[in-house]
């Protein structure tokens, strides 16, 4: 057996060891769901369970104060997991948050045991704010991961799929402001900032027909008005943008926005297009990385699909902050199935695939295939786990 052999089966068992606690924990991230910057408690948990293991860690990081940082050995290679457990508004864990943060968690502590063997210094960074707060951009931009020599984590899906293709995105909160009044006594007093969407949306659903197939544009109307006999004096909503590359979404950007502007000049309203979070980029694969990832999934007996074999492999595609990160640091980003499909992520039904036998051999196999890879990237040839 090759050291490299003796070393991944040391990690399966060290997971294997671990198991009943990494499934508690995503158990009760699972149960108790917190949305972007508010996840304290999770966060806290997640602290606390690398701590109770001989990790060094740091809360409140880059004055996030639900971001962590979680530190072990002393070795030259510095290896991140990343580590997300933000839920969605009202329906949870139904991006299966609870599972990337108990797999990354799962690596690092089998990793934690080969630390000193390796030359690693394994880091788990708790990242808020994937689901539209774009945690790990502010983390990016603080510094926190200055430094670091290789980046990864794997995210549930319907099924396996071993490249991600994340569309660059940028999130709007739009609000048009007019002029309340009486829908029947005094219509002609108000400017109606309920139009105002209707006219843009309208145009967004024109512009459709230039958009090329690689751009999406969605977004929902949160406020409408307060009452149907006043006519409405603000309404506010929440867009995306979505493109294959920065460019395209600039591009597309500024073709929405003269949609949303259309409103405010055909009705007299005010806009004000705000953005939630600076935007997700594109993802930048090590493709090497990539491999050595496959191929332990592989072994591991995953049933691993590629873009082009079917509906439900071309369906995972979203995007990610983790994608910024990929473009300051090689990383990886493969999915892993739950066995939902077609059942798909960001359906309620999605979070109740996230826990379960399913979901604890996911978790499992998961947590080992991305410490087999940090094996596999620390023992490569020198020419650089980043390249083709």
């Amino acid at each position: 057996m090759s050291d490299v052999e003796a070393h991944k089966e040391i990690l399966k068992d060290a997971v294997s060891a671990a198991q009943l606690d990494l499934v508690a924990l995503s158990e009760w991230l699972h149960a108790h769901p917190e949305t972007a910057w508010q996840e304290h408690e999770s966060a806290a948990r997640c602290a606390a369970f690398l701590r109770d293991r001989g990790f060094s860690v740091r809360e409140n990081f880059v004055d996030l104060p639900t971001a962590f940082h979680a530190t072990y050995g002393s070795g030259p290679f510095r290896l991140a997991l990343m580590a997300e457990y933000d839920a969605l508004p009202n329906i949870g864990h139904a991006c299966g948050h609870n599972l990337i943060a108990s797999m990354s968690l799962g690596a690092a502590v089998a990793l934690s045991s080969v630390a000193d063997d390796l030359g690693l210094t394994v880091e788990v960074f708790g990242t808020p704010a994937e689901e539209g707060g774009g945690g790990k951009i502010e983390m990016l931009d603080r510094g926190a991961f200055d430094g670091l020599d290789f980046a990864m984590m794997v995210h549930p899906a319907p099924v396996d799929v071993v490249r991600a293709r994340p569309f660059a995105v940028e999130h709007w909160e739009v609000t048009y402001t007019g002029q309340a009044a009486h829908a029947a006594s005094y219509p002609t007093e108000g400017v109606n900032a309920a139009d105002a969407f209707t006219v843009a949306e309208v145009g967004i659903a024109l512009l459709r027909q230039q958009l090329p197939s690689s751009v999406r544009v969605h977004g929902i109307v949160t406020h409408g008005g307060d009452a149907p006999n006043a006519i409405p004096g603000r309404t506010r909503g929440r867009w995306y943008v979505r493109a294959n590359d920065m460019q395209q979404l600039k591009e597309t950007g500024d073709k929405v926005k003269r949609c949303f502007e259309a409103g405010a000049l055909a009705t007299g309203c005010e806009v004000e297009i705000r953005d939630e979070s600076k935007p997700y980029s594109d993802f930048r694969t090590a493709d090497r990385a990539l491999r050595f990832y496959e191929d332990n999934a592989r072994a591991l007996g995953r049933d691993l699909h590629r873009e082009g074999d079917g509906p439900e492999a071309d369906m995972c595609r979203a995007s990610t902050d983790m994608a910024n990160v990929s473009w300051a640091v090689p990383a990886i980003h493969p999915y892993i199935g739950v066995g939902s499909y077609p059942v798909l992520n960001h359906q309620a039904p999605f979070a109740e695939a996230c826990v379960g036998q399913v979901a604890e051999q996911t978790l499992f196999d998961g947590a080992v295939a991305l410490a087999w890879t940090a094996v596999d990237i620390v023992c490569a040839p020198t020419e650089g786990v980043g390249s083709a």
